[in-house]
């Protein structure tokens, strides 16, 4: 089969790979139809998370047909269209029974490596280095999924891909950062990153009840979606001090919850911004946390701070003071996708949302590499690709 597969940093192509086979009762083998490149897979391309290794196929927002299944899968069965969570869960374990999902403890096979970096490991994740279990994604025309009889979603009749693929991550990934912030009406939640998943985030955020959503960019056209297809007040960092411009907007008061949708490779314009580019170039500090600096001095005394962007690993000069003595409450982590699915799914169905207003570009699999290029450099309007195996 055809697959996007990493060779180092900047490199991916597409390879011709073995396909892949039943290992376990409990596998699925999806003949992959959709499938999606995640500002987190740019992480990987820019070689930012540890433990990758060449060949190694990526992808982890991918949907399709069953067609074949392991013999203790009853939930599913081939001819079936279904989505696809990004992390991979038991649904037997103490985590997975709290519906605590991307923390299960039986997903992970190489959770002795994690550990050793985290204390304890994270569930198993599609496509997404071997820290995290080293499993094949899905930008590819197949795929094995594990424990597919808890975690595949079977999608209704009448429903397109683009309807739905969002499913597997990014559109969970929004409404848990929203949820995290414990919004009461009336709120103003402030969201950093205006990417996918910030648009999902701004999304989530109002039908959570927010009074306003005020979104941070520099790039034109995703502050212009923000503002268009979701509504938000949009900030450009580059134009202005942010921080000033939310106190102006919320009374002095600041926002009372905010949201990094940014993560480890954040942008910035003050020299602690050039202070993280130049120790992540010399590979003393390898996450970026200029957004998250931000989000915590910004934040309304009392309030939450949702962290959805991904950290691989450590950050420096964070402004715990100021986290400590505002009483700000945090809360973050890898999405419970699972917890979401059957929630969201109805959602789309009721009309609440429609997923497909953050698709700007439909690629066939094999111009995977110049789609990860316009991603990453923003050409084109770039904000959201699919890709078509």
């Amino acid at each position: 089969m055809k697959a996007v597969c990493w060779h180092g940093a900047n490199k991916v192509q597409v390879d011709t790979v073995p396909d892949p086979k039943i290992l376990n009762p409990r596998d699925a083998i999806i003949k992959i139809t959709s499938t999606a490149i995640c500002g987190s897979d740019l992480h990987l391309y820019n070689g930012y998370i540890p433990t990758m290794q060449s060949g190694d196929i990526l992808g982890h927002e991918f949907m399709g047909e069953v067609v074949e299944v392991g013999t203790s899968v009853k939930n599913v069965k081939v001819g079936d269209r279904v989505v696809v969570p990004f992390t991979i869960a038991c649904g037997n374990c103490f985590f997975c029974q709290k519906d605590l999902w991307s923390l299960c403890d039986n997903s992970n096979p190489n959770g002795w490596l994690a550990e050793k970096v985290m204390g304890h490991s994270p569930s198993g994740l599609f496509g997404y280095s071997h820290i995290f279990g080293g499993y094949a994604g899905g930008q590819a025309e197949y795929a094995r999924v594990p424990f597919a009889d808890t975690g595949l979603l079977k999608i209704p009749d009448g429903m397109t891909d683009e309807q739905v693929l969002f499913l597997t991550d990014i559109f969970p990934t929004g409404y848990m950062a929203a949820e995290n912030c414990h919004i009461k009406p009336g709120d103003i939640v402030a969201i950093w990153g205006c990417g996918p998943v910030g648009q999902f985030a701004i999304k989530s955020a109002f039908m959570l009840g927010a009074e306003r959503v005020i979104a941070i960019d520099r790039i034109p056209e995703r502050l212009q979606m923000a503002k268009d297809m979701c509504k938000a007040e949009v900030l450009n960092y580059e134009e202005l001090d942010v921080g000033e411009a939310l106190k102006e907007m919320t009374g002095g008061r600041g926002p009372d919850a905010v949201i990094d949708a940014v993560g480890l490779e954040a942008h910035g314009t003050d020299f602690m911004a050039l202070h993280d580019q130049v120790l992540q170039a010399v590979k003393i500090e390898p996450d970026r946390p200029t957004a998250l600096r931000q989000v915590i001095v910004s934040c309304a005394k009392g309030g939450h701070v949702s962290i959805a962007g991904a950290y691989g690993g450590f950050v420096d000069k964070l402004p715990m003071g100021a986290a400590m003595n505002k009483a700000l409450t945090f809360k973050m982590g890898q999405t419970h996708v699972h917890k979401y699915l059957k929630p969201l799914l109805e959602r789309i169905q009721n009309g609440d949302i429609d997923p497909t207003f953050v698709i700007t570009h439909t690629l066939p699999l094999d111009q995977a590499p110049h789609g990860y290029d316009i991603f990453k450099h923003k050409k084109d309007n770039c904000i959201k690709i699919v890709l078509k195996p």
